[in-house]
């Protein structure tokens, strides 16, 4: 799923929008001994609204559209497909619709024994469907060719109890301290899943897409042992490697020019990809390209393959993941941010023998802490 997809989905996460309905939904309660405590699938048809509502805002969190980060999208590897395994358990659940209890149970069993986590959760699932309009060649809604897309939403939600605090109790007219000892389900989903995807506007059954509420600290768990996926490096991860391979490949010919170049052409790449429906990523054999466009010796770039391969295998690098949306430059005491548009106006330089770092001034007024200061 791309980011638009996402979107569409998301926007349409709601009863009026008209094409979607959220029809059931299973909750669960797993302790931290990784017991299942409670079970209970509701119709969403028939609930209060403000139940319903207290659903829609925790599920729609999952729904993150900051793709390839926070919300990820994992292919099935061939083993998963077999009797009891991760996709066999969410293919058996969807076409369920959340009606058959062993089903359900099997699935949160499935969750308590593979996941990781400290304390206790709640499983929120719900079995939704949306009514995907086609339109024809001129651009108009087709009749009869609509399809229906059902999917699941998982959200996995920590439990704790409310923080302490003081009270006032006006039946004694007094403030006292707050105790607390029922267990709260946060509405801030910690991860979280979408099943089957959807992806070309169609279902497909094959994809998963993750979320995490920290991109940069997935469950892997979650992952690879209730999804059954190989893990894809986190964006912070797929960016540490990145600056890594540039700096073992580049070492002490690496400067600011150079950065800012390298930069600008994977923001050339993300322009290119920009109307694909898969995201841009770029291997080995682009990451020397694009080191050799930058003007790096030949000597160097040939270094670019063996060190990838060393650092991130043969898997693939998201570009959007290793674009910097602005240069920040540091060093003991200082530090100076600069936006994309201003980058050209920075040089380093050797000044009467002192390394140096020189911005060109168009307006001689600056700031300085908010104040105005003219330059001479």
């Amino acid at each position: 799923m791309n980011k638009k997809e996402t979107a569409e989905i998301k926007k349409n996460f709601s009863d009026k929008s008209g094409f979607f309905i959220m029809e059931r939904i299973l909750t669960a309660f797993i302790d931290a001994e990784k017991n299942l405590r409670y079970q209970n699938v509701a119709s969403c048809l028939t609930m209060s609204v403000e139940e319903h509502d207290v659903y829609d805002e925790t599920l729609k969190k999952v729904l993150n559209t900051n793709v390839g980060k926070s919300f990820v999208e994992y292919e099935f590897p061939n083993e998963a497909y077999e009797e009891g395994k991760p996709q066999d358990i969410l293919y058996k659940l969807l076409k369920s619709e959340l009606k058959d209890e062993v089903v359900c149970e099997n699935f949160l069993h499935h969750i308590a024994e593979n996941t990781a986590h400290e304390g206790p959760y709640a499983v929120l699932t719900a079995y939704c469907s949306y009514t995907i309009r086609k339109k024809d060649k001129n651009d108009e809604f087709a009749e009869g060719e609509d399809e229906i897309y059902r999917y699941l939403l998982t959200a996995i939600c920590p439990v704790s109890t409310s923080s302490d605090g003081f009270v006032f109790d006006s039946f004694n007219n007094e403030i006292t301290k707050k105790v607390n000892n029922e267990l709260i389900i946060s509405k801030s989903p910690s991860d979280g899943f979408l099943y089957p995807v959807f992806s070309n506007r169609s279902t497909d059954i094959n994809h998963v897409m993750y979320y995490s509420r920290s991109a940069g600290k997935p469950n892997i768990s979650i992952i690879e042992d209730v999804l059954g996926c190989p893990f894809v490096m986190s964006a912070e991860n797929e960016k540490a490697s990145f600056q890594n391979i540039l700096k073992n490949v580049v070492g002490d010919d690496l400067d600011y020019t150079l950065i800012r170049t390298v930069n600008d052409k994977l923001q050339e790449v993300a322009e290119e990809n920009k109307n694909e429906t898969d995201k841009a990523v770029i291997d080995s054999v682009k990451f020397r390209d694009i080191l050799s466009d930058a003007g790096v010796s030949e000597e160097r770039v040939k270094m670019v393959e063996p060190v990838y391969e060393k650092t991130c295998g043969t898997a693939p690098l998201t570009v959007s993941n290793l674009i910097e949306t602005k240069t920040v430059l540091t060093s003991p005491g200082i530090t100076v941010n600069i936006k994309p548009s201003a980058a050209d106006k920075v040089r380093t330089s050797v000044v009467d023998g002192r390394r140096c770092l020189l911005i060109d001034i168009d307006d001689p007024t600056i700031e300085i802490n908010g104040l105005p200061v003219t330059l001479s």
